[in-house]
């Protein structure tokens, strides 16, 4: 590692995550269209249908970035991670059309997030780990927030990564890791049965499950409960806002992803800390 004082590091993890996190933009708005064109091509593949001639949609990674009402390509001062937004003031150069905030505020919050984590664990490999968890939680989120889906393509590397790193140990032991996993889906599994049978409608969906074993991989099984409180806690504040400025009906569904991956978050950051406080404020030792 370079010579650099913490503050460094912090700075440059800062910069870092805001040019990754427009290119998590670009995961969040391309993913999903490029796996529901691919799930069509497979259907009529599984039906032995000729397929209805209609184009991809634009690749992740090898597709420039364009305006996506106009089509046209964005010069690279368009493309400065939350700058080039401040200074177009939100809207398109060529057509003028709106631009929509979730790029620098995606932006933001990866530059945010990725400092904090050096911050906390410094310049190590223990930081790089993560930043990984940082941008894929942060990927996760968006995709949810956006189509009410978190992909396996996310949700599985997330999980079997937590797995991997336990061989280390970097954050739990195997055992601890493993555990974690499989309580982190068999509880919200049993929460998503049991709510079924009661009501008849579904609470939550799969990805779900998969997300909080994935933060028990990383966490251990200690984490889930107050990820779970936490995430629930989060997702009422900002359900009951958004209800209340008449933002979101109450009869339409909320999804619960990007709750969770910000309750897992904060936890990884701080969770000692927070579980310090509360048993300071509640006098227990």
């Amino acid at each position: 590692m370079l010579e650099l004082p913490l503050w460094g590091w912090t700075i440059a993890a800062g910069v870092l995550g805001l040019l990754v996190g427009s290119f998590l933009n670009v995961v969040i708005l391309r993913l999903p269209e490029r796996l529901m064109a691919q799930w069509r091509l497979d259907a009529f593949d599984t039906l032995a249908i000729e397929p209805d001639g209609q184009p991809l949609p634009p690749g992740i990674v090898r597709e420039p970035s364009h305006c996506p009402h106009c089509k046209h390509p964005l010069a690279v001062r368009d493309n400065i991670p939350l700058f080039g937004w401040l200074l177009l003031g939100g809207r398109c150069r060529y057509c003028k059309a709106a631009i929509s905030i979730q790029y620098p505020l995606v932006e933001l919050l990866s530059g945010l997030a990725s400092a904090v984590i050096v911050w906390k664990f410094g310049a190590s490999w223990t930081a790089v780990a993560g930043l990984v968890f940082t941008w894929m939680l942060l990927a996760l989120a968006g995709i949810d927030f956006r189509t009410q889906y978190l992909p396996d393509q996310l949700n599985y590397p997330l999980l079997w990564l937590g797995l991997l790193l336990s061989l280390v140990p970097l954050f739990v032991s195997p055992n601890t890791a493993i555990l974690g996993a499989a309580i982190g889906y068999l509880s919200l599994w049993s929460v998503y049965w049991l709510f079924k049978l009661l009501t008849g409608k579904e609470g939550m969906g799969y990805g779900d499950f998969k997300l909080l074993a994935a933060l028990g991989a990383w966490m251990g099984p200690t984490a889930l409960l107050p990820v779970i409180l936490l995430s629930s806690f989060i997702g009422a504040i900002v359900g009951g806002s958004m209800i209340a400025l008449r933002k979101h009906g109450r009869d339409i569904p909320m999804p619960f992803g990007p709750f969770i991956a910000a309750a897992g978050w904060v936890w990884f950051v701080a969770g000692e800390w927070l579980l310090q406080q509360y048993m300071q404020l509640t006098g227990l030792r």
